[in-house]
């Protein structure tokens, strides 16, 4: 029996609900003073049977939506339905570049794949296996006709989960698929991103019709609008905490930083190890690693500005183990488990799996001092050059095998996770209830996942020493002179935001059959922001040459208040940006804006503001997006260069080094133009050979270090708490603190009425009336 003809056996079996029209990514617009919604007529984007030529950038992006829209439901479009009853696999094997990947998948599909509902899972092996055959033929199909028939095809019949990994991973890698802004991950499927209790609110106003009760809705801080928008905030329900990191939950459980870490892995998968893919062009390893160490140097930014010391690294027998509750509840209805404090993270049922990282890392540190790895087959890796350094990176973060299979792919945090996976037993084949550190999107919310970051880090730092410090000649740029550095006053804040969960709610038969959601459900977070800045630099240059700028900012003491050289910091310097430019002969001034520093990615619009706003007067599409970081997908989040701060200015340190611009120091299988075309160009790889993190990156000699070429100076980051600012008006007071004994959270009203002093002495007298 053929795909095509299990498909329409399974949609008979299932009439009830075949007629059931899918919710379009539509029909809703929320700006923050909730704007009137809009229809769209999505009939004029159809996927027809004429084949899809000269499609513009928009209409693949409008394909590309509806079919990530309410992935939990069976699609409601009748032109995605019908083009995925009627592809057959076995009639179209012409219409990929590889056959075999076809013939691949249909053997897996029908030696049976992860159930549709069930929970896909990023470090399930068998998981992943699957997801890849589904990538593999997505990512060779001919053209984009092609392409968006199969995701149709796709998009019926497998897991909904696996579904959009397999489809995002494609779109990021189809050379047709270039500027196709894809909808936030958090968007596309919301339980990841959102806590348990908002998402059970949800759920709650949905079963009432959001019927008003007054006393409850203020309770839970709800505000239903005149256009059936209801609004949750997120801060209404935090009961409890385990430990004191959770201070910093506004930092680690960040939608956008946690997008970040999620489209890293969808840009350079660790499986992802052909030839290809080009993938071997680019410098993959370094730049992942790079953003690891970049993440781990802002996290301890922020816990300074909180008053808390650095991180240790994960250590098997550690008995003094941080917990970590995430809060989050699955489609399935399962929880993400809890980690208590102190628990025993190897126990005999995953000795095996440490067994097998400790050996894994006993090869990379032998051939770090060695200076080369040994493969199976009998190749060699090197690990001596500076240029080498790519080929670590690349063991131990994936994208380089003990062979050519991506069975054999080494991805040592992969193995980690997979260890980490703490109490959790399946009951069949395809059940898994995933832990935070399971999930690329969720990793970064549990503060173990930091640590062994750190120890993974670790490895790269131990190669980095083998290597010499630069020399005067590498650090100096003769004629060059940075003269000064000068900013604007550097302000945070806590801000509000508005996340659509809208997808996160099923669709009732009325809703589809009118292909419009009758409310719309919005998460009311406070997320980290500042006020725009501007870093000034003056330059005295005595020639008209290209240049390479490179802007950092680190801790000026560490977190018992001893001043720090720049040895004892530079794995605590953030690089918040860099850019070529061309000196003029004489002075110079570089101003840069916040907003245009390099790599960096403002808010993600709303998918349904998108069709709001595109439709002009005429009917006709324009493009939204045409910023160059959208379409790299991977720009950091601009709300987050700076940490937080204090009320009274946190006293910080600013680099900047202008060096020449430098080729060469790479392997020789890395071509600067793949990545360009790819629109992979952080920090300096697209422009610069210097290894990144460069002059911070190697041991520092003080004695030799500082040249004319450099400057730093000291800076101020100020933290304004809006809940006591009297400009603000109209905003939700209920400002939470947490109270040092027990990291309970009560409201500050409380803790002003109140004194430690006299809640002991009450507790003390209810104990002695008992």
């Amino acid at each position: 029996m053929s795909i095509k003809r299990e498909y329409e056996a399974r949609s008979a079996h299932s009439a009830g609900s075949s007629n059931m029209r899918f919710l379009v990514l539509a029909a809703l617009v929320v700006a923050a003073s909730a704007t009137a919604l809009k229809d769209v007529n999505y009939q004029d984007f159809v996927i027809g049977k004429d084949t899809l030529v000269n499609v513009d950038i928009k209409t693949k992006e409008i394909y590309c939506w509806k079919l990530l829209n309410h992935i939990l439901q069976p699609t409601m479009y009748d032109d995605i339905r019908d083009v995925a009853r009627d592809f057959v696999l076995e009639d179209n094997f012409d219409k990929f570049l590889k056959d075999d990947v076809v013939k691949r998948f249909i053997e897996v599909f029908k030696m049976g794949m992860l159930p549709r509902g069930e929970i896909f899972v990023h470090t399930n092996l068998h998981h992943m296996d699957q997801a890849i055959v589904a990538f593999r033929m997505l990512y060779f199909a001919k053209d984009f006709d092609t392409f968006i028939r199969t995701a149709c095809f796709l998009r019926e019949r497998i897991n909904g989960g696996m579904f959009v990994y397999a489809f995002t991973c494609a779109v990021f890698h189809r050379q047709d698929c270039r500027g196709i802004v894809l909808p936030a991950p958090y968007e596309i499927y919301p339980y990841f991103f959102v806590d348990s209790h908002v998402i059970q609110k949800a759920f709650m106003l949905k079963m009432s019709r959001a019927a008003t009760d007054p006393a409850i809705f203020n309770y839970y801080g709800i505000k239903v609008t005149d256009k059936n928008l209801l609004v949750i905030d997120w801060r209404k329900g935090v009961r409890t905490t385990l430990s004191k990191d959770d201070r910093l939950t506004y930092f680690t459980e960040d939608i956008d930083l946690n997008t970040y870490m999620y489209y890293l892995h969808m840009s350079y998968p660790f499986w992802m190890i052909e030839d290809t893919y080009n993938l071997h062009k680019e410098r993959r390893g370094e730049i992942t690693m790079y953003a690891h160490k970049q993440l781990l140097a802002r996290y301890r930014l922020e816990r300074l500005t909180n008053r808390m010391c650095d991180i240790d690294m994960i250590k098997f027998d550690d008995k003094d183990n941080v917990g970590y509750w995430p809060k989050i509840r699955l489609h399935t209805g399962d929880e993400m488990p809890v980690r208590p404090n102190n628990v025993k993270l190897v126990t005999k049922y995953n000795l095996r799996e440490r067994m097998y990282v400790e050996d894994i890392e006993r090869i990379i540190r032998d051939g770090i001092t060695t200076g080369k790895i040994e493969k199976r087959d009998g190749t060699v890796i090197h690990l001596k050059k500076v240029e080498d350094f790519e080929n670590l990176a690349r063991v131990l973060l994936g994208g380089l095998g003990i062979v050519n299979d991506d069975a054999k792919v080494i991805h040592v945090v992969h193995l980690f996770r997979r260890l980490l996976s703490y109490g959790t037993y399946n009951f069949d084949k395809y059940t898994y209830i995933p832990t935070a550190l399971d999930m690329y999107t969720t990793c970064l919310r549990d503060p173990l996942f930091w640590r062994v970051m750190k120890r993974i880090t670790e490895h790269a730092d131990l190669f980095k020493l083998y290597l010499p410090r630069y020399t005067r000649t590498e650090l100096d740029f003769p004629g060059v002179r940075v003269d000064r550095i000068t900013t604007d006053k550097l302000v945070t804040f806590m801000d509000e935001y508005d996340l659509d969960m809208t997808n996160a709610l099923y669709l009732d038969d009325v809703e589809i059959q009118k292909k419009k959601s009758d409310m719309t459900f919005v998460a009311r977070m406070r997320r980290l922001n500042h006020q725009p800045f501007k870093v000034t630099i003056d330059v005295d240059s005595e020639k008209t040459i290209d240049a390479v700028v490179r802007v950092f900012i680190g801790p000026k003491y560490d977190c018992m208040g001893r001043l720090l050289n720049f040895d004892d910091k530079r794995h605590d310097m953030v690089e918040f940006d860099s850019f070529l430019y061309k000196l003029q002969t004489g002075k110079n001034t570089i101003v840069r804006n916040s907003f245009e520093m390099h790599g960096v990615i403002g808010d993600r619009e709303w998918t349904r503001r998108f069709f709001d706003n595109s439709r002009d007067t005429t009917g006709a599409y324009e493009k939204i997006v045409d910023s160059y970081w959208y379409k790299t997908r991977i720009g950091f989040p601009h709300r987050l260069l700076l940490p937080r701060g204090t009320v009274g200015g946190f006293e910080m340190q600013m680099f900047v080094i202008v060096t020449p611009v430098r080729t060469g120091m790479v392997l020789p299988t890395i071509d600067l133009n793949v990545m360009k075309d790819r629109h992979a160009c952080r920090w300096t790889v697209c422009f610069d050979t210097m290894p990144l993190g460069f002059p911070f990156d190697r041991r520092i000699d003080l004695t030799d270090f500082f040249t004319t070429n450099m400057k730093f100076t000291d800076v101020k980051i100020f933290y304004k708490d809006l809940a006591t600012s009297n400009s603000v008006k109209d905003m939700d007071m209920s400002d939470m603190i947490m109270k040092r004994d027990d990291l309970t959270y009560y409201d500050k009203d409380m803790l002003m009425k109140w004194s430690y002093k006299d809640v002991m002495m009450m507790s003390t007298d209810k104990m002695m009336r008992m």
